[in-house]
């Protein structure tokens, strides 16, 4: 009777999690000229519609190369720095921790406007760059949480006999250490590319018409018309992000990413 309740909740909670994006397909189809559920008749215009616009695929091309350009570079920042935080003891070592973590506990409006301030004073602003070291800034925190859990004391044993029978720096943590915090890796670059992508407090301040995020466009749309071309973005976006989990599924399997205990 337990297992019956506890799998009932558990189909109620799918449910209640995957009804918004149902709601979101649905309002795509519809031939109507403004956002109803359930759709009223079934069509693709508004997929076509933005399709056709170069403002949305511009948009769609720059949004995820700047994800996957800030994802890359955070990862190549955050792991070094939470190998060093979890191996080695050094003054200021919390303080480090903190300054890494600290993205978190501000507002990304405040983040944006101070990188804004300061990027006009090195004359590094409004450019793909600048929207770039903002993305970092606001994602390292999401791989450094994910990766640092994962430097257990067995693994350090492992790290320390590798380095006995003669294996170099390097040798170690890429044959040693790096299979060891995989998953954590790959799920906090996973969190981290989400963040970037999603992001719109930090990034509505480095755009400019030339070069503008989709969530940024998003945005600025639904200040002036709310139609079903919103739906059909939300809805490409859904999709994209579906093909992406299958080909990690197929690439390094989803069980990878779990977080050890």
């Amino acid at each position: 009777m337990a297992r019956f309740i506890l799998a009932a909740f558990s189909m109620l909670v799918l449910v209640y999690l995957l009804v918004p994006l149902v709601i979101i397909v649905g309002a795509s189809l519809t031939t109507s000229e403004f956002l109803t559920f359930p759709p009223q008749g079934l069509t693709l215009k508004w997929y076509e519609r933005v399709l056709a616009d170069r403002s949305y695929m511009a948009a769609f091309s720059i949004s995820t190369w700047l994800a996957l350009s800030a994802t890359v570079i955070a990862l190549l920042l955050a792991v070094p720095a939470t190998l060093a935080i979890a191996r080695f003891s050094f003054r200021g070592k919390g303080l480090v921790e903190a300054v890494l973590m600290s993205p978190l506990m501000m507002p990304y409006l405040v983040l944006g406007a101070a990188l804004l301030q300061y990027g006009s004073a090195i004359g590094l602003m409004r450019s793909f760059p600048a929207l770039m070291v903002g993305h970092v800034v606001i994602i390292v925190p999401f791989i450094v949480r994910s990766v640092l859990p994962q430097f257990s004391a067995d693994q350090k044993a492992l790290e320390e006999a590798s380095r006995d029978l003669g294996a170099g720096p390097f040798a170690t943590f890429f044959l040693v250490t790096l299979p060891q915090i995989r998953g954590g890796a790959i799920s906090g670059a996973i969190l981290a590319f989400i963040t970037s992508w999603i992001n719109v407090e930090l990034s509505i301040f480095n755009v400019t018409p030339a070069l503008t995020t989709i969530p940024v466009k998003l945005f600025n749309y639904i200040q002036y018309t709310v139609d079903p071309t919103i739906a059909a973005v939300s809805a490409i976006t859904i999709l994209v992000a579906a093909i992406l989990l299958i080909i990690i599924d197929a690439v390094f399997g989803l069980d990878v990413i779990q977080t050890k205990k």
